[in-house]
């Protein structure tokens, strides 16, 4: 049974480990902190519940023309990285990132800029193929 977003708020780790598992059939990726968490199911719970994103939010997203980087980035998508309890949001654009208001040309210079060390990109957002 989905567990409602009420019932989200007032779980503890173990159990939004369990709702996780029930809700995708998967584990869930590891160190992921309890108040992404708790934001993830009650997104999916409520997408669910409304039976998926709505027309008008695909459209936008689709809509968004532009010459794909790569068959996994492509223009309108994003990449979520928690650090230091910080959730980043990353957009692909056809010009290459935006995060915090600014553009970039690359992942690394993004992560660079949230840890304040060299940092590959891809590897940071959890890309397991190099991204060019």
């Amino acid at each position: 049974m989905t567990p409602t977003v009420a019932a989200i708020e007032s779980m503890d780790r173990t159990a939004l480990l369990a709702a996780w598992s029930g809700i995708f059939g998967t584990p869930p990726p590891k160190s992921l902190s309890q108040p992404f968490l708790r934001r993830f199911l009650a997104f999916e719970v409520q997408a669910r519940r409304a039976r998926g994103l709505s027309q008008g939010f695909i459209a936008e997203l689709t809509a968004k023309g532009g010459k794909p980087q790569s068959p996994r980035l492509k223009p309108g998508g994003r990449f979520l990285r928690e650090w230091n309890g910080v959730t980043h949001v990353v957009e692909v654009t056809d010009a290459g990132f935006d995060w915090n208001g600014s553009s970039y040309r690359s992942l690394s210079a993004i992560a660079q800029s949230i840890t304040g060390a060299h940092w590959s990109g891809p590897r940071f957002f959890g890309l397991k193929e190099q991204v060019r």
